[in-house]
């Protein structure tokens, strides 16, 4: 639109100044030394506007002969670099179809038209995998870790290939450098939790679990077992250390995460008993087998009842599966105690409720205790 209304004006001013020549008729003289020139006003106009055109002309040609090198090796550079570009997309595309021997015949012919190793290294070392190259691959990828734009490419590069060697420790340490450089990234936060859990390194790993939690790197459920897991396993680290409060907030963290997690329950309950909390230690027992009746709750839970009569260890087994009477472990624990207290009736009844359907090994050696110590 400006350019139509430029073009408007300077028409419009030439066919005026043409219009206001031709009404004003004249003859113009020249002098120059001896020379004497005359000719009509028009037709100076003309020469000086024919002149001006071939002027311009002159110095179009001019301008177009001193920038056509440059041009040349632009259009050069241009067409090598879009030559390089359909070599790296057809590498890429050779990769992602594992096809090796194309994938680095592309790359090479990238780097060589591009000239730009950050853009053609990562295709030259994944092409070297796909060749089975491991030793080229890692010196493409440490090559990259000395530019700032392919480093994190180059770490993760080398952190696979440490992972897939079974270098741990290797591994952990370019998953730290991989954190230092994107500590956002879900990958890096994932990995680097399952390389600090794998190495032990619990009380790390609790803060890595947290991030990969606010990032979303793991799905709820898998997170959730993560947690107490990572939480068991620092609370074991702080009771080898002799951390006994350490060790228990640790278990109490891992309860509270999931009250269902039997392992995090006995662990709590036997710190607990550890720390001269028994009654809290029995509630967190009770609860435990509301929700899961297990017999290694039943085992901890008669250590903590420490009472040598029999009967009343029964009342207190009673107590124990009161919130889950009918579960077969809860007759099964009634039934030892019962045998254990000589009661073989009872202890029968119980077993026989346990029995269901398929009978499990434990079940069938108590009757048969049962029958031993009661006719031999």
């Amino acid at each position: 639109m400006i350019r139509m209304l430029w073009f408007v004006i300077v028409t419009t001013t030439i066919v005026v100044g043409a219009v206001w020549i031709a009404e004003r008729p004249g003859d113009v003289m020249l002098a120059w030394g001896d020379w004497r020139v005359g000719m009509r006003m028009s037709v100076l106009v003309l020469a000086i506007l024919l002149f001006a055109i071939v002027v311009a002309l002159a110095y179009r040609l001019w301008v177009a002969l001193r920038r056509s090198p440059d041009a040349l090796r632009h259009g050069w550079r241009q067409s090598r670099r879009e030559r390089g570009y359909k070599a790296l997309t057809q590498g890429m595309v050779a990769v992602s179809a594992g096809d090796g021997e194309e994938a680095r015949r592309q790359a090479t012919k990238a780097d060589v038209l591009l000239n730009d190793p950050p853009l053609t290294m990562l295709l030259s070392a994944q092409a070297a995998q796909l060749n089975g190259d491991e030793a080229a691959a890692r010196r493409y990828f440490t090559a990259m870790l000395e530019r700032p734009e392919t480093a994190f490419l180059g770490i993760r590069g080398l952190l696979m290939q440490a992972r897939r060697d079974g270098n741990g420790a290797e591994a952990l340490a370019l998953a730290d450098r991989a954190y230092t450089l994107r500590p956002k990234t879900p990958w890096v936060l994932s990995t680097k939790y399952e390389l600090e859990a794998r190495a032990g390194h619990w009380r790390t790993a609790i803060g890595t679990l947290e991030e990969a939690a606010k990032r979303g790197a793991f799905p709820p459920a898998e997170l959730l077992r993560f947690r107490v897991t990572t939480l068991l396993g620092a609370s074991l680290d702080a009771g080898r250390d002799g951390h006994d409060d350490e060790a228990l907030n640790f278990a109490r963290r891992a309860c509270d995460a999931d009250a269902n997690a039997l392992a995090a329950t006995l662990r709590h309950a036997a710190l607990l008993a550890k720390a001269g909390r028994k009654r809290r230690a029995v509630r967190i027992i009770e609860q435990g087998w509301a929700r899961h009746p297990h017999p290694e709750l039943a085992r901890l839970y008669a250590t903590l009842a420490d009472n040598d009569n029999a009967l009343l260890r029964v009342k207190q087994t009673e107590k124990l599966i009161a919130a889950n009477p009918n579960d077969p472990e809860s007759h099964f624990a009634l039934a030892i105690a019962h045998l254990e207290a000589q009661l073989w009736g009872a202890a029968r009844t119980h077993l026989d409720a346990a029995s269901g359907d398929t009978p499990t090994a434990r079940v069938c050696q108590a009757i048969a205790r049962v029958e031993e110590q009661d006719v031999g």
